[in-house]
């Protein structure tokens, strides 16, 4: 009886103890889920400190919590550019903020007008008196166009500065089809419309080399603008023309090429960084060589909150390809961003809409949907006004079509007005590997498109009489919009690509000016005085749970461009490839139906990326345990 009760009392108590575990361990979940959450009591006397650790983007992908589960690749962090400007601007009028310190070691890029933006920020606060310090292990292009807007930028004493200027391969399949029988169906309207090119040729045609000259010529040029205004001292033309002279000039070490040419200002550690940067901001009391006193981005702009005083005026963001569906943030999917504005449209309490597109278009179904959403809403009597980022190009220009007055920059990418749609047929390959297709029809459309037994002539016609339909909507939308004939919109169409100079001198938009000069001018439409005004994001309210999956992948993830060498670099680009390889591919295959799509624009700056590395996508840690189990 003694030993039953003994092993009563052993059992109870082993499930008190666990009863404690558990309780524990959710007080602890509950204090760390809390503790991560953005804070405006955080904000701290000393550096606002900006580790950009991913790529700036207009609107951050929508993490999917299942694929943190289903996935061991990182997720990708993201920054969105008007936070990153909203934070270095405020941080130029605020007393606690002694300095603004922004680490580019693992930058992932950004296309040019968001960096523009980024760097008019920094000037602010240099305006202010106030030093913003920046780090880098081997500045490119766009990490060195922000290291040229900071009042001290340091370089690791193993690294440099590469400014490589536009360039790079793309990819063309027609041998590798032909190899295989694929038969590609390519069916445009617009001579420069070379986004299918890949599919029917091995080079780039002399109309698409023609465009990429001058648009990768424009932008060049203002990137140079833009480098000599911020940093007027600095040598850039003898490390672009002549690199490996000007490297020698310096014993080889390209640190300290860097430092005389102007284009840095100190070399050192990440430490010796941290140690100047706490000179001004303070040391962090307790913590290790080379920190020092600072607040983060997430904290920062929760205690700088966006104004809600005054009259609202609605932004709805048309970022990434346009797609069918619901698809976003991150990508524009057409049911989402139209809901999105008819909603706003019946609330009926807001004063106007700007529409700030940065997208290289996509499906002209979803692109269409979009348009009519917002014509909707002008049509209700309210201003319509289009702010254009780093692209509004193809289904991104169909989108501002309503819009009464257009914004662009200079360095923003627009136009290519045209159509295309690809439909691959297999009728040649099936037989090398065994399939035979024996098509039946009644009439000459019957089955069709047949994937299997190819496309008859009449099945042919249709389709690209239906994209020289498109085409012509397109024009019209166009003509309308810019008060022009059908004709003259035909001239500058054809599918193609404007800078943003060239396209206001065509027309295609009225002035230059970001996001704030649209909203202003939106405020003034609708009869609204300075001040009395403030915008509201659609779609963009306050997550807790994304913000705290954003929180707990960022700290630890480190998923931006890994700091190294040129080996390094070339290794990045050889994945970028294989990358661009299966997008490639997947979008021969994917049965898409007709595109206004710009393939030079989504060529600009980072190549995309998924939320989750697709190279893990099937090794996640759900599989892997399945896998085990299956053992």
């Amino acid at each position: 009886m003694k030993f039953a009760r003994f092993v009563w009392k052993t059992l109870v108590a082993i499930k008190d103890g666990l009863v404690l575990l558990l309780l524990l361990l959710f007080f602890w979940g509950l204090y760390a889920v809390l503790t991560m959450r953005p804070s405006a009591a955080d904000v701290r006397n000393g550096a606002l400190y900006l580790p950009i650790d991913g790529p700036i983007v207009e609107e951050k992908t929508q993490i999917d919590p299942w694929s943190l589960l289903t996935s061991r690749g990182d997720v990708s962090h993201e920054f969105a550019a008007r936070d990153l400007v909203r934070a270095i601007s405020a941080a130029a009028s605020d007393d606690r903020i002694k300095a603004v310190v922004i680490d580019l070691s693992e930058f992932g890029g950004a296309r040019q007008v968001s960096l523009e933006e980024v760097g008019a920020a920094m000037d602010k606060v240099r305006a202010a008196k106030k030093p913003v310090l920046v780090y880098d292990v081997l500045y490119q292009d766009g990490s060195a166009l922000l290291g040229a807007h900071a009042s001290e930028a340091w370089v690791d004493p193993m690294g440099g500065v590469e400014i490589a200027g536009p360039g790079g391969s793309q990819l063309y399949y027609k041998d590798l089809l032909d190899k295989l029988k694929v038969n590609a169906h390519v069916f445009r309207v617009g001579t420069y419309k070379s986004a299918v090119e890949p599919y029917f040729r091995n080079d780039a045609s002399p109309a698409a080399k023609e465009e990429l000259n001058a648009t990768y010529g424009a932008l060049w040029q203002d990137w140079q603008d833009d480098y000599r205004k911020a940093r007027p001292r600095a040598d850039i033309d003898t490390p672009v023309k002549h690199p490996l002279e000007w490297l020698a000039a310096a014993g080889g070490n390209a640190a300290k090429a860097a430092v005389g040419s102007g284009l840095v200002d100190r070399i050192g550690d990440r430490v010796a960084f941290g140690q100047r940067v706490a000179q001004i901001a303070g040391k962090d009391s307790g913590s290790g060589l080379g920190d020092f006193r600072a607040t983060s981005l997430d904290d920062y702009l929760a205690d700088k909150t966006l104004p809600t005083a005054g009259k609202a005026i609605a932004v709805v963001t048309v970022a990434g390809e346009i797609v069918d569906g619901e698809a976003g943030p991150g990508k524009a999917g057409g049911d989402r961003i139209a809901g999105l504005i008819d909603d706003a449209n019946a609330n009926g309490d807001y004063a106007a809409l700007v529409v700030r597109v940065d997208s290289p278009g996509g499906s002209v179904m979803a692109s269409e949907k979009i348009r009519a959403a917002i014509a909707r809403m002008r049509n209700k009597g309210l201003p319509v006004v289009v702010s254009m980022g780093n692209l509004a190009a193809s289904g991104g220009y169909w989108v501002t079509t309503p819009g009464q007055m257009v914004f662009a920059e200079p360095s923003t990418i627009t136009g290519s007005i045209g159509v295309f749609g690809v439909v691959p047929t297999f009728e040649h390959a099936l037989p090398q590997v065994g399939i035979h297709a024996d098509p039946f029809r009644l009439t000459p459309l019957g089955g069709q498109p047949d994937l299997f037994g190819g496309l008859t002539p009449q099945a042919s016609a249709l389709i690209q009489g239906q994209i020289e339909q498109i085409y012509a909507r397109f024009l019209g939308l166009v003509a309308r919009a810019r008060h022009k004939s059908p004709a003259e919109v035909d001239k500058i169409a054809q599918g193609r690509v404007w800078d943003g100079g060239t396209a206001r001198q065509l027309g295609l938009v009225d002035r230059f000016g970001g996001l704030g000069d649209a909203l202003a001018y939106a405020a003034q439409a609708a009869g609204i005085k300075d001040g009395k005004w403030h915008p509201v994001y659609l779609g963009s309210g306050e997550d807790t749970v994304q913000s705290l999956l954003e929180r707990m992948t960022s700290s630890s993830s480190g998923d931006g461009q890994p700091a190294g060498d040129m080996v390094a670099l070339a290794a990045q680009r050889q994945a970028g490839i294989a990358a661009q390889l299966g997008r490639d591919l997947s979008f021969l295959l994917s049965g898409t139906g007709a595109q206004a799509y710009c393939l030079e624009c989504a060529g600009i700056g980072p190549a995309p990326r998924a939320s989750v590395d697709a190279a893990n996508r099937d090794k996640g840690w759900l599989a892997l345990l399945a896998t085990k189990l299956a053992l």
